[in-house]
């Protein structure tokens, strides 16, 4: 038989035995980073690297062929519109005549020369013939006059004087024609001369617009063609920003949306206006091979110019454009939600106990999405949750204190 103590003495060990197997077995709760959530803006941008331009650059090239001298001004000059010479070109020096050439303008001289004695003999035969029909109308008039000499008679007279006046003119003209031809003939044979080496000798250029000088071709003195570029003018603080976007992020936006602009070289960022996008997009082969549709985007600053003192023409920034945004929406962080089979869950912490809850979500940022469905603000979203986290599993908040 068993004894009252003896019965206690095995209650209390049973009990002891118990409740270390509960202990052992017990699972502890698993700590997780929280975050509640709250209603709040949420904006949608494209981001894309960009680069500064000056809004206007005037190219500024030679108007002939010839040398262009030392240019007087160097990068970083101001210049003033009409006012500051930024270069000199002296005309291109006629070059000699190999002994062909010699030969043929030495016989297109004869033959001006020749022409010129044609057309004088013309014009003397002319003038003689216009004297001559001179006497004969002021002969037919006197005669006229006094009744001897009929109408016709005059009239006929007339007519031969202004049919030699004619001649004279037309003799002359050619006479001009072949002084002009001849006087071609000698410059061709002329010896080129050296320009001389002072300012009178070159046609000054001067500057197209207010700026400063971007960038010079070359600084010394060289032979240039008509139309080669020598240096570039523009307003550092007129610029815009161009951005080089995929087709498929261009046709989401819209002319007018607002933009912001970091890492600028500056202190915060800076605001701009999305101005144009342009209509023609191009072919261009990515790093990976891949063929892209790109289009360039085309941004205003609306930040006064002392705010983004220091930036320059094709400088880097870094821009969001902004697509969509909205000043009240429910927000949950993009580490709280993961997806299975494609449906969108999060987990809810309540009373200890993390809830798997299917939620429907709208549009995205980079942090943060927009619930539609599902949760409400207040709620306590799991951050990151591990792979020991389920539904029904205890949970404690971490104290990262």
């Amino acid at each position: 038989m068993w004894s009252l103590r003896t019965i206690g003495l095995s209650a209390v060990g049973l009990a002891l035995v118990g409740g270390l197997a509960i202990t052992a077995f017990r699972t502890d709760p698993i700590p997780v980073d929280t975050a509640p959530l709250v209603r709040g803006a949420l904006s949608v941008t494209v981001d894309a690297d960009g680069k500064t331009r000056i809004r206007e650059v005037y190219e500024v090239s030679s108007p002939i062929a010839g040398t262009v001298l030392r240019l007087p001004v160097a990068v970083g000059d101001p210049v003033a519109k009409g006012v500051t010479v930024v270069a000199q070109v002296q005309p291109a020096v006629p070059t000699l005549l190999d002994a062909r050439s010699r030969a043929q303008a030495v016989a297109a001289l004869h033959e001006a020369e020749a022409s010129v004695k044609f057309a004088e003999a013309e014009v003397a035969r002319t003038e003689a013939q216009r004297a001559y029909a001179q006497s004969q109308f002021d002969r037919a008039k006197a005669l006229a006059d006094r009744g001897t000499a009929s109408l016709t008679a005059l009239e006929t007279a007339a007519q031969q004087l202004q049919l030699a006046e004619a001649d004279k003119l037309s003799a002359e003209a050619r006479l001009a024609m072949s002084r002009a031809a001849l006087e071609s003939a000698q410059a061709v044979l002329a010896e080129p001369e050296q320009a001389p080496g002072d300012g009178d000798c070159c046609l000054p250029i001067l500057a197209p617009a207010d700026g400063v000088v971007l960038s010079v071709e070359g600084e010394s003195a060289r032979p240039v063609m008509a139309g080669a570029p020598l240096l570039s003018i523009g307003d550092p603080d007129d610029l815009e920003i161009v951005v080089d976007l995929l087709s498929s992020q261009a046709t989401r936006l819209a002319p007018g949306a607002s933009v912001e602009v970091g890492r600028w070289g500056g202190e915060g960022t800076l605001a701009a206006e999305l101005r144009l996008i342009e209509p023609a997009a191009r072919t261009v082969v990515s790093a990976l091979g891949i063929e892209e549709q790109r289009v360039d985007a085309v941004l205003d600053f609306t930040s006064p110019p002392e705010m983004r003192a220091g930036l320059g023409q094709a400088y880097a920034v870094f821009v969001r454009i902004e697509e969509w945004r909205t000043e009240d929406a429910l927000l949950i962080p993009l580490s709280a939600i993961f997806r299975r089979e494609g449906q969108w869950f999060t987990y809810v912490l309540a009373d200890g106990t993390a809830h798997e809850i299917s939620i429907e979500i709208g549009r995205r940022d980079g942090r943060s999405a927009e619930v539609l469905a599902g949760v409400k603000a207040g709620d306590r979203v799991i951050l990151h949750p591990p792979d020991t986290v389920g539904d029904g599993v205890e949970v404690v908040e971490r104290d990262w204190q």
